[in-house]
Order: structure tokens, then sequence, then C-alpha cells
């Protein structure tokens, strides 16, 4: 009796946590604000203790975000994919009342495209104003 009651309970506790960790980041990104200006940035202008954070993490899948001198680097990484060939496209980067959303998409090598069979990592590293709001990334 005292197990069917306590799992009661823990069954209470995970859907309760669901229900307000879903509402919570679903009111971070949810009405927009305004459009962020960004520039894509080369290889050569990421800050070297970022780039040593990206090496760190490339070979699987992140997101982190990085300030320095009064702007702030957004970074996507899709982690190690079989072959060369692949680009990422920023969708969005918005303002919400309290939140900063950046939507990205891996694209991968067209059917008939020549690709390096190499293994990459494909990353992107975007720069906009420095702002204090939190990142939800889609």
């Amino acid at each position: 009796m005292k197990r069917w009651i306590a799992g009661i309970c823990l069954g209470c506790l995970a859907a309760a946590a669901i229900a307000f960790g879903g509402c919570s980041r679903e009111d971070e990104a949810k009405d927009k604000v305004a459009d962020l200006e960004f520039a894509v940035v080369s290889e050569a202008e990421i800050p070297s203790e970022l780039q040593e954070l990206i090496e760190e993490k490339k070979a699987n899948e992140f997101k982190l975000s990085y300030s320095a001198d009064g702007y702030l680097y957004i970074v996507a990484g899709y982690g190690t994919q079989d072959t060369g060939g692949y680009s990422i496209s920023v969708k969005e980067l918005y303002l919400t009342e309290n939140s900063i959303v950046m939507d990205s998409d891996l694209i991968g090598p067209g059917q008939d495209e020549e690709v390096s069979q190499t293994p990459t990592c494909p990353y992107i590293v975007i720069r906009t104003e420095d702002r204090p709001e939190s990142i939800v990334f889609r």
C-alpha cells in the first residue's frame, strides 16, 4: 500500500515538474518584440577564449553565449557529421519581453554536391549587441 501511494506521489510530482517547466520555457519565447540585427562571425573574428570553448565542445551538439567588448556572441554547434558540405541557416534572431530567441537549422549537402568524406563539426557564431536577456535556442 505504501509503495502504491509513493508511486502516485512521484507521478504527480513528475507531472507538475513537466507542466511548470514547459510553461516557463514557453513564456520565455512567446511574443516577438523586435528583430535583432546580427552578423555571422568569421573564424578569425572569434575571440580566442570563445574559440577555445568551441573547440572543447564542437564534437557534440552544443549551444552557448559569450559576452565581450560590448558584443554578445551566440553559438550553435551541430556535432560531428560524417562528411563535409553542411551549412547553418539562422532563421530568426529576435527579442521577446524577457529573452532573446535564436532559431537556426543545419542544412545538409545536396544530393549531387561533391563533398569531402572527412567528418566535420559545423557550427555558427553570430554577434549582436550585448544584452542582459537569457537566450532561448530553437
